[in-house]
């Protein structure tokens, strides 16, 4: 964790070093995730992203390290030079370059595609369907369940689990509510100090799952995110059924959430409008030298689509802020300006 000494002053949580490849909010997506696949021996993973996601990178990277293989369908044609995330995917996960009309419809594209990799023999589940799978497995022993009874088959059979694009499933919440755990502790900010944590939002998982856990804290913090990719009708839809889905999961039985959710459906988040709108994945000409002056003075990077707006934004508020102090999550995907440097070459023509 690092703090800004510069005017205005702010903390910046450092998940960007959690892992050379895997780090940032990917990393803490999966931290419940990949027990769980290897608890049930699964035998590969498919899911999809753009042609420069971390996402699929940490997929890739994170199943390779623990013998499971991976089938990554990335959004659009093969770059002539592969580069950031796009070579790394490439070199640890099985990649297939699907057409953007084909890629709009990413559930029939992914089901068909992970029944293809299971082939005759194999079994092909969800991840939602292997979470209940998981949960119930010693409750329905010895009953029938379609769940349990689907995900049976040969030992020399593939167990094929698809995984949705940026991980955006209920399960991913449970490393955001352990990061808070952490940060709360006596050696660092403590329970009683209010903060304001600051974060981007993509899919808006990362931000619920921070919120959710300040909230069964019982923390004197709240959440900020800057809204990158929907408007803001969207992120609280998302928000909804995230909450939703967490009351649902047995996953989660351990957390007293009943009564402290009780009647909470959206809310605990403060999304915000980006400093700067546009289509979301542009650069705008001005954004890659605001993050070359960044890495200057403070040694940190951030890249112009995520930790940029994120960055911006704990600037504004530390300098509104009185009594609160301002903490940015880094949330990594920093590779991913090897391929802006490719589309906006213009843009890096740095002295």
């Amino acid at each position: 964790m690092s703090k800004m000494n510069q005017s205005p002053s702010f903390y910046v949580v450092r998940d960007d070093l959690l892992h050379p490849l895997v780090n940032g909010n990917k990393a803490r997506k999966l931290d419940a995730l990949l027990p769980l696949l290897e608890d049930n021996a699964v035998t590969d993973v498919v899911t999809c992203g753009g042609c420069q996601s971390a996402h699929t990178t940490a997929v890739a990277v994170s199943c390779a390290e623990r013998g499971i293989k991976s089938h990554l369908l990335l959004r659009g044609e093969e770059p002539e030079t592969l580069t950031g995330y796009n070579l790394v995917s490439k070199l640890y996960g099985n990649v297939v370059y699907v057409p953007r009309s084909a890629y709009a419809q990413r559930r029939q594209m992914l089901e068909r595609h992970a029944e293809s990799v299971a082939g005759c023999n194999g079994s092909v589940l969800w991840l939602n369907d292997i979470m209940n799978y998981s949960c119930k497995s010693d409750a329905v022993e010895g009953e029938s369940s379609s769940h349990v009874d689907r995900f049976k088959c040969p030992q020399k059979s593939k167990k094929v689990v698809v995984i949705n694009e940026g991980a955006g499933d209920v399960i991913a919440l449970s490393g955001l509510m352990r990061l808070i755990k952490y940060l709360s502790g006596s050696h660092l900010f403590g329970e009683k100090q209010p903060l304001n944590i600051v974060v981007d939002a993509g899919t808006g998982t990362t931000a619920v799952g921070l919120a959710l856990g300040v909230l069964l804290l019982g923390l004197p913090w709240k959440v900020t995110a800057v809204m990158l990719v929907d408007k803001i009708d969207g992120y609280r839809r998302k928000e909804q059924n995230l909450i939703s889905e967490f009351l649902e999961s047995t996953t989660f039985s351990s957390f007293n959430s009943t009564s402290t959710l009780s009647g909470v459906n959206t809310g605990l988040v403060q999304w915000v409008q980006h400093n700067s709108p546009r289509k979301f994945g542009n650069v705008l000409k001005g954004e890659v030298e605001e993050c070359h002056k960044i890495a200057l003075q403070t040694g940190i990077l951030v890249d112009p689509i995520y930790t940029l707006a994120a960055w911006d934004l704990t600037t504004r508020l530390s300098q509104n802020e009185e009594e609160a102090k301002v903490v940015m999550i880094h949330t990594g995907g920093t590779l991913g300006i090897f391929g802006l440097a490719q589309r906006y070459k213009s843009y890096f023509q740095l002295p």
